[in-house]
């Protein structure tokens, strides 16, 4: 009796380990999914990668909803952009039931359209998600940055 429940305490350990790993890699895809549509300078479908009345906020500033982001704050900056790159691309991410919680950092480098000038900073971001039937999406999200060292 001893070695069945020894035995069944350990499958389950390792299915919810496992299936946390999943989720991880999830979230991470997630993250990343839209890091490179920024690095692409598109913004088209970045929506989904967020719930409907998402929260964004930018330097201490609420954005509003993911839509409202991008229309008003987000799409208009990277049409004045030439390139946007991350580099030094770090993020570690807790699963917590049906939601997650990601810290990002990273540098990124600007290059402007209108004069090819480079700007370079430091920065960091905060994310929450919650699984959904469509899979992780981002709940709200916290961005800052520094001019880089």
């Amino acid at each position: 009796m001893k070695k069945l429940l020894m035995m069944s305490l350990l499958l389950a350990t390792f299915t919810v380990t496992f299936a946390q790993s999943g989720d991880n890699e999830a979230v991470k895809a997630v993250l990343n999914n839209y890091k490179k549509a920024i690095e692409k300078l598109d913004t088209s479908g970045v929506v989904n990668f967020f719930v409907k009345d998402s929260k964004v906020y930018e330097q201490a500033s609420d954005e509003g909803t993911i839509g409202h982001y991008l229309e008003h704050h987000l799409g208009p900056e990277l049409k004045a952009f030439k390139s946007f790159t991350f580099s030094n691309y770090k993020v570690d991410v807790t699963i917590a039931g049906e939601y997650a919680f990601s810290t990002e950092t990273y540098i990124y480098t600007i290059v402007l359209a209108k004069d090819a000038k480079e700007i370079k900073s430091q920065g960091v971001a905060t994310s929450v998600l919650r699984k959904t039937k469509a899979g992780w999406k981002i709940v709200q999200t916290h961005s800052s940055f520094r001019k880089a060292k």
